[in-house]
């Protein structure tokens, strides 16, 4: 059994729980449940607070775990990162009040920043011969500038709304994070082979997002530019329709490009074009 740590609440447990779920572990899971087995899957998964989860895995009392980069680079825990997951992203930022004229990062000498990490703050301003004064906080950081505890704040940015709605402004990114699957240094060989299933499916989940699978019926003579316009993964598959003359084609095609590449199919003669989801993928 592989136990694997979350976070018991939040936008990242949401978006743990979903691929999770898409990559078919099964869990009866509620957020007031410390410790829940999957009924499909050989792993547990228990659910922590994220300043808790690195020294969780680091000791061994999980043996994965699911964390922003934010907290498993404060943390500084002897775990490892098994993979980047590319979703949960954001950016850790100073900000400062927004009437206030910035020119670089020279601004903050002798300032008082507020922070929930206080360590990435340290190390960042070290490298950039700024001498200030970090002041530890675990709740709203964002408020302190307002009421007069901080000059400046050293905090996790999303959307930025929220330095918005408290009258800051950005002017540093330190560093950018997103969520990691970080595991135990010491795992034993049946719960590598365990991990080593789990990310063959969730390698499966990410490889198909973004990624569309196209049908299309095309006229036979038009065949080769039509192939040669398809930027696949590998070479489409092609099959003959009852109407002479005609075939059908079904190819993989990314999200980004995908409106580009129809309406060049369209130009070439492609009809009955079908679009469908794909939910995962295997090569």
């Amino acid at each position: 059994m592989l136990r694997i740590a979350v976070q018991a609440k939040g936008r990242l447990y949401d978006e743990t729980m979903s691929f999770l779920e898409e990559a078919d572990i099964k869990l009866n899971a509620t957020k007031r449940t410390l410790l829940v087995q999957s009924t499909n899957f050989p792993v547990e998964v228990l659910f922590l607070r994220d300043d808790d989860i690195p020294q969780t895995v680091a000791t061994g009392v999980a043996d994965i775990g699911i964390v922003g980069e934010n907290e498993f680079v404060e943390r500084a825990e002897d775990a490892e990162i098994v993979k980047r997951l590319g979703f949960s992203k954001c950016r850790l930022s100073l900000a400062m009040p927004k009437d206030i004229e910035y020119t670089d990062v020279r601004w903050f000498e002798g300032k008082k920043i507020a922070t929930s990490y206080p360590g990435i703050l340290s190390r960042y301003l070290r490298e950039q011969g700024v001498n200030a004064e970090i002041h530890v906080i675990t709740g709203s950081v964002e408020v302190s500038p307002g009421i007069g505890l901080a000059d400046a704040i050293f905090d996790i940015v999303s959307s930025g709304s929220t330095l918005v709605s408290n009258r800051l402004k950005e002017v540093e990114v330190v560093m950018k994070s997103e969520a990691l699957l970080i595991g135990n240094k010491n795992l034993s060989d049946e719960k590598k082979e365990i991990l080593k299933e789990l990310l063959f499916r969730m390698d499966a989940v990410k490889m198909a997002e973004d990624k569309k699978y196209v049908l299309m019926n095309v006229p036979k003579d038009r065949l080769d530019e039509i192939v040669a316009a398809l930027p696949g993964m590998k070479s489409p598959t092609v099959m003959p329709l009852a109407q002479e003359g005609w075939c059908s084609v079904h190819t993989v095609l990314d999200e980004k490009c995908f409106w580009e590449i129809i309406g060049k199919l369209k130009a070439l003669g492609a009809e009955g074009i079908l679009v469908l989801p794909i939910e995962k993928m295997i090569v």
